[in-house]
């Protein structure tokens, strides 16, 4: 009788959260079509605080929660199992992902744009500027730390998952003496320590998500988005549509999972996602959601979604694959059925290494265009709409680790009986 009263307390404490969600959301969106100056200040300043906050717990998150599962399940079989499980559905996903763009791209077959708009000023050389003459494989290479503080000054979450990976399966290999348990409990406190602030800011989300949701309406309003190039932007957001709403769920429905259920205990990731537009900077609520209000396993939430915040890109890899191609039809490239299929791949390769950080799918597909020598002058014209895609881009990203993780987790889960 507890557990089932429990139960219901906790349901309805879930469903009470969601609704205020979605009532902060509302206010948010009024407040920024108000277009008045000091609200917009306001809601500015929070939201970059906010923002802040949380890339702040990113970082030990990341490494915390990578470290000490490795380093207590290191050398089990099931952190193999649970490793290949993440990698094999990070890999259909993202694939499924740039797939339903090709179809998109292929159906509505967006046109080519004005001459004279390519040829104007679009804003591409203050871009050009930020990627600097860095190529992709300087990108690649940069991943490779040369010393332990410039991934954590820099936050490079690559990097600091490769240290993470290498001290959790050292200490996994080291014998049981007292300095290794006087360094896990040093972990394991750091660890909740930081448990303990994420809560603190997941209870004042509706605070950021006024915030987020009123920048945005301000944003739209003052007509940041626009609409010349509506077919690219619908194969965008047709495909982020399909992926989120049919083909994840379908993958649930598969290994005998509730997409209802699930969407639901992870609404304050994507919700956070959405906003910040970094999957990296979300990662803490993710973690948080998944073991609270899902009941994903611990081991298996702390080590599949820092693994899936950097690899599995699904909003990421259908960008790539439909902007290079938008891109190179501009420029005279005939996009046939194998030129589509060639870069499918490609793109979910880059989308792989890519960071979860904000702009980071508009600065990799910029480098591949660069390098095969596509108008990247049409990269200026997409940049006014980049930021709502890419707010639609991370929320789905979020989602996909959170599909991940939850049949990583079935998985295991129904594995081990047999093993037993």
């Amino acid at each position: 009788m507890d557990n089932k009263k429990e139960m219901a307390q906790h349901s309805c404490a879930e469903s009470q959260n969601f609704w205020l969600w979605l009532g902060a959301l509302v206010v948010g969106t009024v407040l920024g079509m108000l277009g008045v100056g000091w609200i917009d200040s306001v809601t500015n300043f929070v939201a970059t605080i906010y923002t802040r906050l949380f890339q702040f717990v990113a970082i030990p998150t990341i490494a915390l929660a990578v470290t000490t599962t490795l380093a207590r399940f290191g050398t089990q079989k099931d952190t193999g199992r649970i490793f290949r499980h993440t990698l094999t559905y990070t890999l259909l996903t993202t694939v499924a992902a740039a797939a339903v763009g090709m179809l998109l791209y292929r159906f509505i077959a967006p046109d080519n744009l004005p001459l004279d708009a390519i040829q104007g000023d679009t804003g591409i050389d203050s871009v050009k500027q930020e990627l600097g003459d860095a190529s992709y494989m300087d990108y690649i290479i940069g991943i490779v730390p040369d010393n332990v503080l410039r991934p954590l000054v820099e936050g490079n979450v690559l990097s600091l998952l490769l240290i993470a990976v290498a001290v959790g399966i050292a200490l996994a290999r080291m014998p049981e003496t007292d300095s290794k348990r006087t360094l896990m409990n040093g972990l394991n406190g750091l660890q909740n320590l930081v448990s303990t602030l994420i809560h603190w800011l997941i209870d004042i989300l509706p605070i950021g998500i006024v915030a987020f949701a009123a920048q945005l309406s301000a944003e739209i309003t003052a007509g940041t988005v626009v609409t010349s190039i509506g077919k690219y932007v619908a194969v965008i957001l047709g495909g982020n549509l399909l992926q989120f709403c049919v083909v994840l769920p379908l993958f649930l429905m598969a290994r005998g999972l509730n997409p209802i259920r699930v969407a639901r205990a992870m609404t304050p990731a994507v919700l956070m996602a959405l906003f910040t537009k970094s999957s990296a900077a979300t990662l803490p609520v993710t973690i948080q959601s998944a073991e609270e209000r899902l009941g994903v396993d611990s081991r298996v939430a702390r080590f599949v979604l820092p693994i899936c915040t950097t690899i599995n890109m699904n909003g990421c890899a259908a960008f790539i694959f439909v902007t290079s191609l938008f891109v190179m039809q501009n420029g005279g490239v005939e996009i046939t059925w194998g030129t589509m299929i060639m870069w499918l791949f490609i793109s979910v390769v880059a989308a792989i290494g890519n960071a979860g950080v904000p702009m980071g799918c508009y600065f990799l597909t910029l480098s591949l265009m660069s390098g095969v020598g596509a108008p990247i002058a049409i990269m200026g014209i997409i940049l006014p709409v980049f930021t709502v895609l890419d707010m639609i881009e991370t929320a789905e990203n979020v989602w996909s680790d959170s599909c991940v993780a939850a049949m990583t987790d079935r998985d295991i889960r129904n594995a081990s009986p047999r093993q037993a």
